[in-house]
């Protein structure tokens, strides 16, 4: 019973919802490789992202702990239009993936919706997103660092800790940079840190 308190300890801790809004210490920037977001979810669900050439969208930008993170954060601020959402569709994919990250993510980072997403928009923008892997024209498998050591290359400001790849389903799944409140490069905690090893991920070319 005393490791069974402690495991629910340490989940509460490390992901807590309903917290107070704007109270995190920094932010998570997820890029999400969209061809293969498509072969994993988004070709089953026709996502109307899938039909596009996105390359690396933008999943979120998340309000973060330095241990752990919040989510679904009580706010008085205002939820967001479909037509303020629907303007993130260029570099999201879809409105929908947009309100989602402003009710899951948005809501804890104490900002009004519209400051929200200039702001995801903005974190977006300075991040160099490699030309490489525009120019893949089939399949590869390739190790996931291979990923992690172009962004550094291409962001010479972003430390090896400020930066990891992650994998799911042995397929390239996201690039997550760390990022202040004011949108330096910062260190990433323990828990953002769980690089990808996989030696063969599984990288699709855009269709």
């Amino acid at each position: 019973m005393r490791w069974v308190f402690m495991l629910l300890m340490m989940a509460g801790f490390a992901h807590a919802e309903g917290e107070r809004a704007g109270h995190f210490d920094y932010y998570v920037l997820a890029l999400s490789w969209s061809p293969n977001w498509c072969a994993l979810e988004g070709d089953a669900r026709n996502a109307e992202q899938c039909e596009r050439d996105l390359g690396w969208n933008l999943h979120g930008l998340w309000p973060q702990y330095h241990a752990g993170w919040p989510s679904y954060c009580k706010t008085a601020k205002r939820a967001p239009s479909r037509r303020m959402t629907g303007q993130m569709q260029d570099i999201m994919g879809s409105g929908g993936l947009a309100w989602h990250q402003w009710k899951k993510h948005g809501t804890c980072s104490g900002l009004s919706a519209e400051t929200y997403f200039e702001l995801s928009r903005k974190a977006y923008g300075k991040i160099n997103r490699p030309r490489v892997f525009r120019k893949i024209d089939k399949p590869l498998k390739l190790p996931a660092r291979v990923v992690e050591e172009a962004f550094l290359k291409a962001n010479d400001t972003i430390e090896a800790d400020g930066l990891t790849v992650v994998c799911k389903a042995r397929y390239i799944q996201e690039v997550r940079i760390c990022l202040s409140k004011n949108l330096d490069f910062v260190p990433c905690g323990r828990d953002v840190l769980r690089d990808c090893t996989i030696e063969d991920a599984v990288f699709n070319p855009l269709r």
